[in-house]
């Protein structure tokens, strides 16, 4: 029995704010095979290019039909004139106070889940060093229970900071659903005070000027009806559906 082959477990916390998993075990440098020396073989000319047989060329792609020749419809109402107005959410958000308090309890939330994080890394780290001080004296029947159990306990506290994360996300995104709705009322009725009835998102606009631009105005009634949220608290409920880490990073062993 290979001890390295057993105390390579990966103790991954999936906090937001946090770093990857920590990687108990090491990694050998990749290595190179130089072939031994020869003599050099005669060049050769590269062969002519063939003709691609007919057979093996790309199958042609169907022509689309003509359009059909439809009867004209009844005259409607023409659209209104646009009057038109920008906004930059992303700004919003940022100059929002309410938002600016869901965030700073967010990431208190999240600074609490990285210490505790941090203090199960250690304790999982002690836990696989006093396993290996005890290998001499262990039989192999011991030390696979000893690292089966510390495998059991990894994967607990993987699901166990996943749950506690998504809590803490599931919290963040009722606390700015509430501003999102009252966002979506302001753009409405700064709009309707404009007479404006096309809205664009301002990073979408090549060019604008400011008498487009209701940001502004948006942010000070967004302040003066929603100066504050409050964040429910994050609980880690039953059956609660963990979504799964976007950071594309591979979570095998390596072996």
């Amino acid at each position: 029995m290979k001890l390295s082959k057993h105390l390579r477990p990966l103790l991954f916390i999936a906090a937001a704010s946090l770093a990857a998993p920590a990687a108990l075990a090491q990694q050998a440098s990749p290595g190179y095979f130089m072939p031994p020396s020869q003599k050099p073989a005669p060049v050769q000319s590269a062969p002519a290019p063939q003709p691609t047989p007919a057979a093996q060329q790309a199958p042609a792609q169907p022509q689309m039909p003509p359009p059909p020749q439809l009867p004209a419809l009844p005259k409607g109402a023409p659209p209104p004139a646009a009057v038109i107005g920008v906004l930059s959410v992303p700004e919003v958000l940022q100059k929002s106070t309410a938002a600016q308090g869901v965030q700073a309890v967010i990431e208190q939330r999240q600074a609490v889940l990285g210490h505790d994080a941090e203090l199960a890394r250690t304790k999982i780290q002690a836990e696989q060093s006093a396993i290996m001080a005890e290998r001499p004296k262990l039989t192999d029947a011991q030390l696979e229970a000893k690292v089966q159990a510390l495998r059991d306990e990894i994967a607990a506290m993987q699901t166990k900071f996943a749950e506690r994360n998504q809590a803490i996300q599931n919290s963040s995104q009722q606390a700015l659903a509430k501003i999102e709705s009252v966002l979506i009322a302001v753009i409405r009725q700064e709009a309707q005070a404009r007479g404006m009835n096309l809205v664009l998102h301002r990073e979408d606009v090549a060019l604008n000027v400011t008498g487009f631009d209701i940001t502004d105005a948006v942010v000070a009634q967004l302040n003066k009806l929603l100066p504050s949220v409050t964040v429910p608290p994050s609980v880690v409920t039953p059956g609660m559906v963990v979504n799964p880490p976007d950071d594309g990073q591979d979570q095998g062993d390596g072996e």
